[in-house]
């Protein structure tokens, strides 16, 4: 079995602004095999890199990412209170992370956030740049939109977010789903591994610390680590020979 690969959740997100270029390059700095991203869309159906729906939080603007356009939220910039007015970074587009992605052809984990629900046109486009680029999947709490997302781009990998709605034992129907992706506190357990193996499925766990002892040997199912901390997770396997 390959290494594990490690994944930067929303980039090197403990030490720098999340899902920023800087936290992008960070984390590939601290040997991140891949990034982890999300992306919202705008009220013009423009697929953004930003988590939160609602911009109140990393803006202070209390707004919704989708009743807003692009000019709006390229006014706005993203960090603690006192400092992203003057220097704080602007929030990406997709297109821009993916001229970035061009220089840097690491794997990504893609997350489709709500604001896609309600608008397939934007879905629609945010697949389109994404279909044809290598080591890429989706991944998202809303399995209507890896549904769907499947059905623009068949050879895309999806990468559903376990729920306690989700029934481990009944993988093989949700065809449109390759992947599972996990809390490790809650489902790194060997009734949900053996089950995803079972079913042909394989698991990412998030939340990972590079602490956990299964890092070195991790169960066969597992085929990626989703972290805030890559360095440490990195260590870890090379702690035990697991380059």
């Amino acid at each position: 079995m390959s290494r594990a690969l490690v994944f930067a959740h929303r980039g090197a997100s403990a030490n720098a602004i999340e899902n920023s270029l800087e936290a992008f390059d960070l984390a590939l700095e601290m040997k991140a095999d891949g990034i982890e991203l999300d992306i919202q869309t705008t009220k013009d159906n423009i697929p953004i890199v930003v988590h939160d729906l609602n911009l109140r939080r990393l803006t202070g603007k209390n707004g919704l990412v989708s009743s807003l356009s692009l000019e709006e939220i390229k006014r706005l910039r993203v960090g603690k209170l006192f400092l992203r007015r003057l220097k704080g970074p602007r929030i990406l587009t997709l297109d821009e992370l993916l001229a970035w992605h061009k220089n840097h052809l690491v794997p990504l984990n893609v997350e489709l956030k709500e604001s896609f629900l309600e608008n397939e046109k934007a879905l629609k486009i945010a697949v389109e740049k994404c279909k044809n680029i290598d080591g890429l999947h989706f991944s998202s709490f809303h399995s209507e939109l890896l549904e769907k997302a499947k059905r623009f781009a068949p050879n895309i990998e999806t990468a559903l977010i376990a729920t306690k709605l989700l029934n481990w034992d009944e993988l093989d129907q949700i065809p449109y789903i390759d992947t599972i992706h996990a809390n490790k506190s809650r489902y790194y357990k060997e009734k949900y591994l053996d089950a995803c193996l079972r079913q042909e499925k394989r698991c990412r766990f998030y939340n990972i610390n590079g602490n956990e002892k299964y890092i070195a040997s991790p169960h066969k199912a597992v085929i990626g680590w989703i972290t805030d901390y890559p360095q440490s997770v990195r260590e870890a396997q090379k702690k035990d020979g697991n380059f």
